[in-house]
């Protein structure tokens, strides 16, 4: 194992059916005032909404909310919810819901007590805060992001057509607790369900494809990988399984809570590239990173070629008999394929509402990593790849 790295991951979760029951002795170590962050109401609908309120009443908390949160969180809405967390003077933000609503909950707490533009101090010059980081608390509803345990932060600008992240530094910036109840994930429509499974394992596949050297981390990776395809299956048939669903839970919050990418430089083009075309679209993320990954995958296979060959065999059981390095590879990304069609993912931009016309604010909305790619691509490539992917 290569490279020099600092683990800490601070995050307590409280997982399985009746990891609610924790809540209040969560809430009662912060202050008396908390901000409730929650998106288009379907909380208040499947009765997740009834049972937080609860607790906060049990609790004698001074509560202010802040809902609407849309699935591609903007710039706009943080610059409203500012208004509102300041005014209320937020102790805790607790959010409910999946990556958007946690996303845009750290993006408030760094932003609250910030006296700079938030957007031009940690999206455009990607600097971290020198102010207090209100702490949050997550209630999660959808499995995907994995942001109920990492400092990700995802925002779009609509009017400069771009969505960006910030990973933040600061152990601050960690979710204090997250609350994990596979039942509350049951009543998310099958196509959510089906966009957070890609989610997961384009998280994983971000990390594991890249880097050379006999990693422990690359191990857990296809492990993850295993089980998420296992359970997708099962709960595409039976979205109401348990059992699976809370497997494909366990999986998203340990595909991106820092373990994995120990000792890994990483990738994350596929992650920029379903950015952009979020931001000309506001498609779902999940199903923005399925139209990318097969044209980017295949631009890169060569440069990566062994951990590709791995891949097809540990993760997709391709027989390697009689058959080129080149061959095998070839086969695992066709076998991903089929498995993306199988349990009904999107796979070609157009799809999402993505024209050839786009092609240029495409290509101004990636930015290029410079270092952990098996190859770094040239903006022609990926005016090529959204071209492929449509």
């Amino acid at each position: 194992m290569q490279g020099t790295f600092l683990y800490h991951n601070p995050t307590k979760l409280y997982f399985g059916a009746d990891a609610m029951r924790y809540l209040p002795n969560e809430l009662k170590q912060y202050g008396k005032k908390v901000l409730l962050l929650y998106g288009s109401g379907s909380i208040k609908r499947n009765g997740i909404y009834e049972q937080v309120i609860d607790a906060l009443v049990q609790c004698q908390k001074d509560v202010a909310e802040i809902s609407g949160i849309m699935p591609n969180p903007t710039v706009e809405k943080l610059y409203e919810g500012l208004t509102i967390a300041r005014a209320h003077g937020a102790d805790l933000i607790l959010a409910v819901g999946g990556g958007s609503t946690i996303d845009y909950a750290k993006a408030l707490a760094a932003s609250i007590h910030c006296n700079e533009d938030p957007w031009e101090k940690f999206y455009a010059r990607m600097e971290e805060p020198d102010n207090l980081i209100v702490p949050v608390g997550t209630i999660l509803t959808m499995a995907g992001t994995g942001s109920e345990m990492n400092t990700s932060a995802v925002l779009t600008n609509t009017k400069l057509k771009l969505k960006k992240g910030h990973t933040f530094k600061s152990a601050d910036a960690f979710p204090r607790f997250s609350i994990l109840n596979p039942n509350f994930t049951m009543s998310l429509p099958e196509y959510q369900m089906k966009s957070g499974i890609f989610d997961i394992l384009s998280h994983i596949l971000e990390q594991y494809l890249s880097g050379e050297d006999d990693c422990p981390s690359d191990y857990i990776a296809e492990g993850l990988m295993r089980s998420l395809i296992h359970a997708s299956r099962i709960a595409v048939q039976n979205p109401q399984d348990y059992e699976a669903r809370s497997n494909i839970m366990w999986d998203a919050t340990w595909a991106l809570n820092t373990t994995i990418r120990c000792g890994k430089p990483g990738d994350w083009m596929v992650h920029k590239l379903g950015h952009s075309l979020s931001a000309l679209t506001d498609a779902t993320h999940g199903m923005t990173l399925a139209t990318m990954s097969i044209p980017y995958y295949k631009r890169i296979m060569h440069a990566g070629l062994a951990k590709f060959v791995r891949y097809a065999k540990v993760v997709w059981g391709v027989d390697p008999t009689g058959k080129s390095e080149e061959q095998i590879a070839q086969e695992g990304l066709d076998s991903m394929r089929a498995w993306m069609q199988e349990i009904g993912l999107v796979l070609h931009a157009k799809d999402l509402g993505a024209t050839p016309e786009m092609k240029e604010d495409f290509v101004k909305g990636v930015t290029i990593i410079q270092s952990g790619p098996y190859r770094v691509l040239t903006k022609e490539e990926i005016g090529e790849i959204y071209l492929e992917s449509l």
